[in-house]
């Protein structure tokens, strides 16, 4: 029963609470977390599985449901099933943080998820056949009160209290021990990583190291500021131009010719032309030499799945995984490991 469950909790626990009116969010924006090459860990971290999909923030208050987006742009009528799952729910009052995933295999599958990201009518949303599920990990706000500022262990103790998980809404289960062992074991099943977490840090809207990516593969979002032409029977284009900002710039990162159908390479064709420019929107360097290259202006941001970095800047066998719209392209930087 969640009736009483701020209650419960330990008097210095219950101080840390900031009670408000509840249209008041608690966050705009949600916590991020840090790529790191850490594998040894002590006591006081948490590890969850580390999802590919679509992180969404999850408000209710009263009558009004609203799925947001990592930038704030709504989400309800492209889940709109699970928007209703969050307006079913007994408790009227909270806002719980997550990651909507589409599953292949019980694998999180982002290129099947792009089936349904950025459709804004409800009936071709669920007409595409792709069902979704809601991970939630975090509870920020409840029955009045932001909780952000206790421990995590006791969020999600609260969240898996206040919440009736049914149909497409599911508790992010974890680990309290973990490191290379654990890791090797996701890696195994086919997952992207592990999220590591420290079991007392309080949730910040901004990216913090007390939140870990330990990651099986490499990859990270890249702007595109170009195109190759298409080559024999290819449709579309034959590469797409990748960078990211670095001190303003935009730096060329190498380019991608795989992880396409038919249909993406068209789409993305015409959604490129609507951006072409005539200069190159990166700074000077090897971009340049890209026989036939086309320039857009910098505002598309895709997913690339790489195997590493080579040692003059360039990625390593990428592969376009697909569009995220839930990320601004001067956002973008190269993705450093955190040591320690």
């Amino acid at each position: 029963m969640r009736a009483g469950l701020l209650d419960r909790l330990p008097v210095e626990q219950r101080e840390r609470l900031r009670c408000s009116p509840p249209d008041r969010r608690a966050v705009d924006r949600p916590m991020l977390a840090v790529l790191s090459d850490r594998r040894t860990f002590g006591g006081g971290w948490l590890f969850e599985r580390k999802l590919d999909g679509e992180r969404a923030l999850g408000l209710r208050s009263h009558d009004r449901v609203q799925l947001l987006s990592r930038n704030g742009l709504p989400l309800n009528a492209t889940y709109l099933e699970v928007a209703a799952a969050l307006a079913e729910q007994e408790c009227s009052d909270f806002t719980v943080d997550g990651e909507i995933v589409a599953l292949r295999d019980g694998r999180t599958d982002f290129s099947l998820l792009q089936r349904r990201m950025q459709l804004t009518d409800p009936r071709a949303a669920l007409a595409r056949g792709v069902p979704v599920v809601y991970f939630l990990f975090d509870l920020l706000r409840l029955d009045g009160c932001d909780t952000t500022r206790l421990p995590l262990r006791t969020r999600k103790t609260l969240l898996r209290g206040a919440i009736e998980f049914r149909g497409p809404l599911r508790f992010t289960p974890h680990r309290n021990h973990g490191g290379q062992d654990l890791l090797d074991q996701a890696c195994a099943r086919g997952w992207e990583g592990l999220i590591a977490k420290r079991a007392d840090s309080v949730y910040v809207a901004r990216r913090s190291s007390d939140w870990l990516k330990l990651k099986c593969v490499a990859g990270q979002e890249f702007v595109i500021g170009g195109f190759t032409e298409p080559s024999g029977s290819r449709a579309g284009f034959g590469a797409l131009l990748l960078g990211y900002y670095d001190g303003g710039r935009l730096r060329y990162a190498g380019k991608v010719g795989t992880g396409f159908d038919r249909a993406t390479l068209l789409d993305l064709r015409r959604r490129l032309e609507a951006l072409r420019q005539s200069r190159s929107p990166f700074e000077a360097g090897p971009a340049i030499r890209e026989r036939g290259a086309r320039w857009v202006r910098p505002e598309l941001v895709a997913q690339i799945g790489f195997t590493e970095w080579t040692r003059d800047g360039m990625l390593r066998h990428p592969r376009f995984l697909g569009l995220r719209f839930d990320k601004k392209p001067a956002d973008v930087v190269r993705e450093m490991p955190a040591f320690g």
